[in-house]
């Protein structure tokens, strides 16, 4: 059975900037050795992202962030060992999208955790991640969970001044791996069993 999911049109939601965030490590090469650092200390990492939908011109959108022009991301980012999921991807969305003021009428909790779309596996201390893990890994180095975030009618968004948030139609992911990279092209099917009301 289909769930229904309310989407809210671009226009709605407002977009200011904030401070950058730079990245925490200059390559991938330096990502993938803090990684291999961090699993001797702390064992497996696991990552959380947000796949926050709006609509435009009757059709769903992704709002993901770009950085330096080229690399795609969704918001989120990896949990301390032991921090639970739902209330770590509510922290990160925080960092990374809201305002360091909000407006009082909205200073309750407006980030709304929806169902795990997808686990994405690294086996290995390189860049590629698998959406199950190969039969030969015991011992994973990363899991990434993606979640849909219902957003509400309105929000204030702010972003980082050394990114984009874009609004990227599912038709331009649908089949672009080649641009988008495999778990982000592969969001239109994950968001497939869903009906969707554009308000």
């Amino acid at each position: 059975m289909s769930q229904t999911i309310i989407l809210y049109p671009l226009s709605n939601f407002t977009f200011t900037t904030k401070e950058a965030q730079p990245e925490e490590d200059p390559s991938v090469a330096a990502r993938l050795q803090r990684l291999q650092n961090n699993y001797e200390d702390y064992g497996m990492r696991r990552t959380v992202e947000g796949v926050l939908v709006v609509h435009d011109h009757g059709h769903p959108h992704i709002l993901m962030l770009q950085i330096a022009n080229a690399f795609f991301k969704l918001p989120g980012d990896y949990l301390k060992p032991g921090e639970d999921e739902v209330e770590g991807l509510k922290k990160r969305l925080d960092t990374r999208l809201t305002p360091k003021t909000i407006p009082f009428s909205e200073e309750v909790d407006t980030w709304e955790i929806g169902d795990c779309l997808a686990q994405w596996w690294r086996p290995n201390f390189e860049t590629f991640m698998y959406p199950f893990i190969p039969a030969h890994v015991t011992k994973p180095k990363e899991c990434k969970k993606l979640f849909l975030v219902q957003l509400p009618e309105r929000k204030v968004m702010a972003v980082p001044k050394n990114m984009k948030l874009l609004a990227v139609p599912l038709f331009e992911l649908y089949d672009n791996s080649a641009r988008y990279g495999p778990q982000l092209s592969a969001i239109p099917h994950l968001l497939s069993r869903y009906n969707f009301v554009m308000q």
